[in-house]
């Protein structure tokens, strides 16, 4: 049944305002890569006197140069692995109203419309819970290194309960409010948690992650109007 709302989501790709959302979630996401990427590359020459070498990039850092090369694409594919779990969670207030109500003009026209969550309370919950994401993932450090042949389970298994849990809460209060999405999702946390493991699993691959976010929002508003009608 996941399957068949990840394919419905896939499915939606021609809808005009679907593929527009896509495509503005895509250039968000290389965005916020390139913007770490150059942080990175500012830091390691301001703290540096001659640079350091990078792999796939010729010769020392020298920031702006560097930024601008060939090298710096593997570099910053390398990078969308390690960051596109928060970069998923970032873009989430920014996207998922949009996306949900493309899903529910599409698939529940019969549906009323919702009142747009406030941008700023949407991006508070947002910072809220990437903080949480950081925190979580910091702490499991010291299980990847007590247990490391299960750091890909761990890795997966956790950060899959909290996208699961952050993209599941958000779609389901447009509907129901904080507490009924609530109650709803510890219903079917099972569930909700496999959504949020197959979403996590795709984001450690470079490129195909790209589009993920966007889909795991239409994703999960499928998950959540095929678990509330039971």
């Amino acid at each position: 049944m996941i399957f068949d709302d990840f394919f419905k989501a896939i499915g939606q790709m021609p809808d005009p305002r679907f593929r527009r959302v896509l495509w503005l979630g895509i250039m968000l996401t290389i965005a916020l890569l390139v913007g770490a990427y150059a942080l990175i590359l500012w830091f390691i020459s301001a703290t540096t006197s001659e640079g350091i070498e990078i792999p796939g990039v010729d010769g020392p850092v020298t920031w702006i140069g560097d930024l601008l090369g060939w090298g710096s694409l593997a570099i910053m594919l390398v990078l969308s692995v390690l960051l596109m779990v928060p970069v998923a969670s970032a873009i989430t207030s920014l996207f998922l109203d949009d996306v949900a109500q493309a899903v529910e003009d599409k698939h529940y026209p019969h549906l009323k419309p919702v009142p747009r969550v406030p941008f700023f309370d949407g991006l508070r919950d947002t910072v809220n819970f990437l903080g949480v994401l950081i925190g979580a993932n910091i702490l499991a450090i010291f299980a990847y290194m007590a247990l490391p042949f299960l750091s890909f389970a761990i890795f997966y298994g956790l950060n899959g309960y909290l996208l699961g849990r952050e993209y599941f809460q958000v779609v389901a209060m447009r509907r129901l409010g904080h507490q009924g999405a609530k109650d709803l999702r510890k219903q079917h946390k099972g569930q909700i948690w496999m959504a949020g493991c197959l979403m996590a699993v795709p984001l450690s691959i470079p490129l195909i992650n790209l589009v993920i976010p966007i889909l795991g929002a239409a994703t999960f508003t499928h998950l959540f109007h095929r678990l509330s009608q039971r």
